[in-house]
C-alpha cells in the first residue's frame, strides 16, 4: 500500500482571509499520514514542548489542535496521525546539543513517549534541519544515530512511529546522514525534494525540478528529484522506506530584465510574497493557481520540457511551482522507483477550498489518484493513453473482421 504523507503547518491557522487553515479543513481520506507541524525542544529540560499552547492545548480556551488532528481517526480508522519536532524556525544547535548527551537523550525520549501517548498521538517525525549544519557539529551525524537508535528502542515497544523529514542536497546528506544506519532505525524517511532553488539564488529556477536540464550549470544538474533520490539510493537507502517529498507552493523571483524571463535568468535577492503566507519569495498554491486565473492581468504560462516542471511570469514577476501535470510525473516517478509513496509540504497551501475552478485539495487529490492508477496498473502518461487507446481499436477490428 502506498502512502501519501501530509504535513501541515498549524501557523496556518493565522494567516489572512481564504488563506486560513484550520482543523475542519483537513480532508483525512485523502492521507494515509497526517503529520501536525511542530512541537520544539525545550533546551533547559530537554523534553518535548508545545511551540503554541494556544493552538495544540484545550487550556485557557485553547483551540485543541492536538486533540482535533488525532480526532480526525475517527472519520478514517486507517489514518495515522503523528507529531513532528523541529523545523527550520527551531535550528538546529539545540538538538545538536541534546543529541550529544546520553542523559539529555534519555530525557528527550522519555518525554517523547509520555507526550505522544498523553495526546493519542501515532508517532514522532523527526525534523532536525540539520545535523552537523546551521551551528551543529561534525559529531552530529553519528549522535543522529545515536538519538534514533535510542528513539527506536522506546519506540518499537510501544508500538509508535518513528520518522525523520531530511534534506535534499547531496552536501546535506553527506554532512548529516549515516544513510544506513539511519534507514535500520527509522521507519521511514521524508525526503524534501524541495527548495533547491529560490530568491537566494539571483536567478531564477524551479523550486523542485524532476529532471535537470542538458545546458545548466554542472552544479545545478546535482539539483533535482531524479540526482537526489539515485544520490541516496548509492549510499544505502531502502526504497521501501523512502518517501519522496513534493511542494504544493512555488518560488517567487523579481527579474532584473522582464524581457529575460526564461530558466536561468537574472534575478534580484529580494521578491514578492503572497497576500496569505507573506513570506517574500515563497506562494502558496492556493495563491498561485488564483494569480494564474487573473484574466485582467493575465501571466504567460510555460512548462519547461527538461525539468518536466511548469513556472509562469507577468513582468518582472516570475513563478516557478508544481501544478497536477507534475505532480502527477513525480508520483508516477515515485511508484515507478518502488518507494513508499510521497510526502506532501503543506496539505495547508493546497487550494484546500476549491477557489480556482475546481475541487477542494486539487494537487492533493492528483497525487492519490495517481498512484492508485499506477498501483492497479492503469498508466496515466500520454504515451500509455494512446497505447491503449490504439489496443482497444485493434481489438475491436480484429473482432469484427469477417475471416
Amino acid at each position: 500500500m502506498y502512502q501519501v504523507v501530509c504535513y501541515w503547518g498549524t501557523w496556518a491557522n493565522y494567516r489572512p482571509g481564504e488563506g486560513k487553515f484550520t482543523p475542519d479543513h483537513v480532508n483525512p481520506d485523502l492521507c494515509t499520514h497526517l503529520i501536525y507541524s511542530f512541537a520544539g525542544l525545550d533546551s533547559e529540560t530537554w523534553t518535548i514542548k508545545t511551540l503554541d499552547e494556544w493552538m495544540d492545548l484545550e487550556d485557557k480556551y485553547g483551540l485543541a489542535g492536538f486533540k482535533k488532528a488525532t480526532d480526525l481517526k475517527k472519520f478514517n480508522p486507517h489514518l495515522k496521525v503523528t507529531l513532528a519536532i523541529g523545523g527550520w524556525n527551531e535550528g538546529s544547535e539545540k538538538y545538536s546539543a541534546m543529541a550529544s548527551d546520553p542523559s539529555r537523550r534519555k530525557s528527550f525520549v522519555t518525554s517523547a513517549v509520555q507526550f505522544l501517548r498523553k495526546y493519542n498521538f501515532d508517532g514522532l517525525d523527526l525534523d532536525w534541519e540539520y545535523p552537523a549544519k546551521r551551528g551543529g557539529k561534525p559529531e552530529d551525524k553519528e549522535n543522529f544515530i545515536e538519538l534514533i537508535k535510542d528513539l527506536n528502542s522506546a519506540f518499537s515497544k510501544e508500538k509508535l512511529l518513528l520518522t525523520a523529514a531530511i534534506g535534499a542536497a547531496a552536501g546535506t546528506i553527506d554532512a548529516a546522514y549515516d544513510v544506513p544506519a539511519m534507514y535500520k532505525y527509522l521507519d521511514y524517511v521524508h525526503v524534501m525534494c524541495y527548495d533547491y532553488h529560490g530568491k537566494w539564488d539571483k536567478k531564477t529556477g524551479h523550486n523542485a525540478p524532476l529532471y535537470p536540464r542538458a545546458l545548466e550549470p554542472s552544479a545545478d544538474q546535482a539539483l533535482n528529484v531524479e540526482y537526489t533520490l539515485n544520490y541516496l539510493l548509492k549510499k544505502g537507502a531502502d526504497p521501501l522506506k523512502t518517501v519522496l517529498g513534493v511542494p504544493l507552493y512555488g518560488r517567487a523571483f523579481t527579474l532584473l530584465n522582464p524581457n529575460s524571463n526564461k530558466m536561468g535568468a537574472p534575478a534580484a535577492p529580494t521578491s514578492f510574497q503572497g497576500p496569505y503566507t507573506r513570506e517574500d519569495g515563497f506562494l502558496g498554491y492556493n495563491e498561485i493557481c488564483l494569480e494564474s486565473g487573473d484574466t485582467e492581468a493575465p501571466w504567460t504560462e510555460k512548462w519547461e520540457e527538461e525539468h518536466e516542471a511548469p513556472y509562469m511570469f507577468r513582468g518582472d514577476s516570475w513563478i516557478s511551482y508544481d501544478n497536477e501535470r507534475s505532480l502527477r510525473m513525480k508520483a508516477e516517478f515515485a511508484f515507478d522507483q518502488g518507494l513508499a509513496g510521497v510526502m506532501t509540504w503543506s496539505i495547508d497551501t493546497d487550494d484546500f477550498l476549491g477557489l480556482c475552478n475546481g475541487p477542494k485539495f486539487p494537487l492533493l487529490r492528483t497525487l492519490n489518484n495517481a498512484l492508485y492508477k499506477r498501483s492497479s496498473g492503469i498508466y496515466s502518461s500520454a504515451n500509455a493513453t494512446s497505447l491503449s487507446v490504439f489496443t482497444i481499436i485493434l481489438t475491436l477490428f480484429l473482432a469484427w473482421r469477417p475471416y
